[in-house]
C-alpha cells in the first residue's frame, strides 16, 4: 500500500505520525471519560482531564507543524531562495491559466515562437503545430544526415513555453562556433536528434524535451512524414525544397507538398478541433503559415472547427518572395491555396516604423506592407488595427502586446461565435 512508504526510514516523518497518534489518542481518552461520566466530575478530575485535553492538542499542532516542514522543505527549489508564499501563488496561477482558453497556434519560424511565448501567460492550454519542411542550416543538415524531421522550428517553441530555468533555455539554444560537424548546430537540435534515437519515436522526444523544459502547453509536428515543399515560380519554373525556394528570390505562383496525400499527426487534429481559439502566423506566408494548411487534414479540420480564427500578418515583405504584396495579397495567397473560410479576422501592425528603419530594410530589399484594409473588410472578414511592434533594432512583433491583443478583442469574438 502506498500509506506504508511513509514508513520507509530516511523520511523523517515516522516519529510526527507517532507524536500525532498520540495526541488523538488522548483527546479521545479525555472524549471517553467524558461520555461515560454519569456523575459529577470533581474539580481535580476536571483539571487533570483540561490538562491531558491540551497537552494532546499541542502534541498534535507540534506534529502537523513538522510533516508541514517536511513537505515544503520537499516541494521548495533546492537552492532554498524560495518561500512556501510564493511556491502556493505560483501553483494557484498555473492551476488557473490551466483552465484557460485552448488555443491552438499553427506556423513555424520565429514568428510562432515569439506568439507562444507571449500566450502562455494568458492561457497553459496552448498547442503550438509546426511546419517540418526546414531545409536549411542545422535543422536541414540532421534532417539529411540522420533522416529524420528538422528540430529546429520545433525547438524553438518548446524554448519559448518552458518554464524551466534561463540557463535550460539558454542551453537549448546554444549553438556551436567551432569544431568538426559540431559548428553551426544548436544544443537542443542535437539533444532532440539524440532522444529521438534513443527512444526511436520523433514524438516521443518532442515529449521527454517538454518535460525537460517545464513547457506550459503542447508542441506538435503537423505531419510526422518526411515532406518536401515544391514551389512552382510565375516564370514556370519548379523547386523542391524550403531553402531552394525562399534563395531564388523569385515571386511564387503555387506551393504543394511532397508527397501530397502526407498525414497529419493525430494529436493537431483532436487540437484543432476543441480549440477555442486558432491562430495562423506570424511568419513567412509561404514557407511557415501554408506548409501546415497544405496537409488536407489540417485543413479540413480547420474549416470544420468552431473556433474564431485569426490570421497574424507579417510587417515587412520578404524580399524576392512577397515583394510588392499588400496585406490583401498575403491574405489572397492563403485562401487560393486553401478555402475562404480558412480566416474569420486579421490582426495587421498600425504603428508608425522610423524612417531610418524602413531604409535600412530597404538596403535588404524588404519594404513596409502596404494595408489595404479596406479591400479585406470588402472581402468579408474582420481587421483588427493593433500597435503590436517592438522596434529594437529590428522589426518585429512584440509577444507580450500581441498576447494583449489577441486575448483582449480576438478571444471575447470568439465566445461570441460560440455562444
Amino acid at each position: 500500500m502506498q500509506f506504508f512508504k511513509w514508513l520507509y526510514p530516511g523520511l523523517g516523518i515516522k516519529r510526527w505520525i507517532l507524536l500525532c497518534l498520540l495526541g488523538l489518542a488522548l483527546i479521545a481518552g479525555v472524549a471517553l471519560l467524558a461520555i461515560k461520566s454519569v456523575a459529577e466530575t470533581s474539580a481535580l478530575l476536571a483539571s487533570l482531564a483540561m490538562a491531558i485535553l491540551i497537552f494532546g492538542i499541542f502534541l498534535i499542532y507540534t506534529a502537523v507543524k513538522n510533516m508541514v516542514r517536511i513537505f515544503v522543505r520537499a516541494l521548495l527549489p533546492a537552492n532554498g531562495d524560495g518561500r512556501l508564499v510564493d511556491l502556493v501563488y505560483q501553483r494557484r496561477q498555473s492551476d488557473s491559466l490551466s483552465r484557460g482558453p485552448r488555443v491552438v497556434a499553427v506556423g513555424g519560424g520565429t514568428g510562432l515562437s515569439a506568439l507562444l511565448s507571449g500566450i502562455k501567460k494568458y492561457t497553459h492550454n496552448i498547442t503550438a503545430i509546426v511546419t517540418v519542411t526546414d531545409t536549411g542550416g542545422s535543422s536541414g543538415r540532421l534532417r539529411d544526415e540522420m533522416d529524420m524531421l528538422p528540430p529546429g522550428d520545433i525547438r524553438n517553441c518548446l524554448v519559448a513555453l518552458a518554464d524551466a530555468e534561463p540557463l535550460i533555455r539558454e542551453l537549448f539554444q546554444y549553438r556551436f562556433e567551432v569544431g568538426e560537424g559540431l559548428k553551426g548546430h544548436s544544443f537542443g537540435n542535437l539533444f532532440i536528434t539524440a532522444l529521438s534515437k534513443v527512444t526511436g519515436d520523433f514524438e516521443k522526444a518532442i515529449a521527454e524535451s517538454s518535460k525537460v523544459l517545464a513547457i506550459r502547453g503542447r508542441v506538435i509536428p503537423s505531419t510526422l512524414e518526411k515532406v518536401t515543399l515544391v514551389g512552382e515560380f510565375v516564370d514556370g519554373t519548379i523547386l523542391e525544397g524550403e531553402t531552394r525556394i525562399t534563395d531564388a528570390r523569385k515571386m511564387l505562383r503555387n506551393l504543394r507538398l511532397k508527397p501530397d496525400n502526407c498525414q497529419a499527426c493525430p494529436e493537431a487534429i483532436d487540437a484543432i478541433e476543441n480549440a477555442d481559439l486558432i491562430i495562423l502566423g506570424p511568419g513567412s506566408v509561404y514557407t511557415s503559415v501554408l506548409p501546415n494548411l497544405l496537409i488536407r487534414d489540417i485543413f479540413e479540420a480547420i474549416l470544420r472547427s468552431e473556433a474564431y480564427k485569426v490570421y497574424v500578418l507579417n510587417v515587412m515583405t520578404q524580399p524576392g518572395e512577397t515583394d510588392g504584396m499588400s496585406a490583401w495579397d498575403h491574405l489572397r495567397v492563403i485562401l487560393e491555396h486553401t478555402d475562404p473560410r480558412i480566416i474569420d479576422a486579421c490582426i495587421v501592425n498600425n504603428q508608425e516604423i522610423p524612417p531610418m528603419m524602413i531604409e535600412k530594410y530597404a538596403e535588404k530589399g524588404a519594404t513596409t506592407i502596404a494595408l489595404d484594409v479596406d479591400v479585406i473588410r470588402e472581402k468579408g472578414y474582420e481587421v483588427l488595427e493593433e500597435n503590436v511592434l517592438r522596434l529594437d533594432g529590428q522589426v518585429r512583433h512584440d509577444p507580450e502586446r500581441l498576447a494583449e491583443v489577441i486575448f483582449a478583442h480576438a478571444l471575447k469574438r470568439a465566445r461570441a461565435v460560440k455562444i
